[in-house]
């Protein structure tokens, strides 16, 4: 594991990874519009519900999986480094969509916490080793995540990158 100023700088580099690859998709959609929106899921139901729902789409994995990739090489760190951080961070994504769809919440609800958790774990537990961190420090990235993505959120809504301030 990492001390001092080596442990903060490599949080700091996978919360930045963590945000990017979870602000890629909303990036995507305002860039596209309507262009590559193609559900995940495929618009497939289950127990009449869909899947993941609307908003999680393929221009959405891919311009995460891109962005990604590209500041993880600009960080120091491998493509495939940015690569595995986007998918888990979408991995996380989609898991809570499908709960939200369970629990009856509509496409793009707030759910604390299980809105930000997942997809900060996820690629925090699995990337821990890459990154030296241990487990306190996992804890500190996915707390200054939630901080971090509920700020951003009300931010992008007011300069209408977001269709919701959550």
């Amino acid at each position: 594991m990492l001390t001092g100023c080596s442990l903060i700088l490599s949080l700091i580099h996978l919360l930045i990874l963590i945000l990017v690859a979870n602000g890629a998709p909303i990036i995507a959609r305002n860039l596209l519009a309507p262009r590559f929106n193609l559900p995940l899921d495929f618009y497939i139901q289950f127990h009449n519900r869909d899947l993941f729902g609307p908003s999680k789409t393929w221009r959405g994995l891919i311009a995460s999986l891109i962005c990604t990739a590209v500041v993880a090489i600009l960080l120091g760190y491998s493509l495939l480094t940015g690569i595995w951080v986007a998918l888990l961070a979408m991995a996380g994504d989609v898991l809570s969509s499908f709960i939200k769809r369970r629990l009856n919440m509509r496409p793009s609800s707030m759910a604390p916490f299980l809105d930000q958790v997942p997809e900060s774990l996820l690629p925090a537990m699995v990337m821990h080793g890459q990154f030296g961190l241990d487990v306190p420090s996992v804890m500190i990235l996915v707390l200054v995540f939630i901080a971090l993505e509920l700020i951003l959120s009300r931010i992008l809504y007011r300069l209408g990158l977001r269709k919701t301030p959550y």
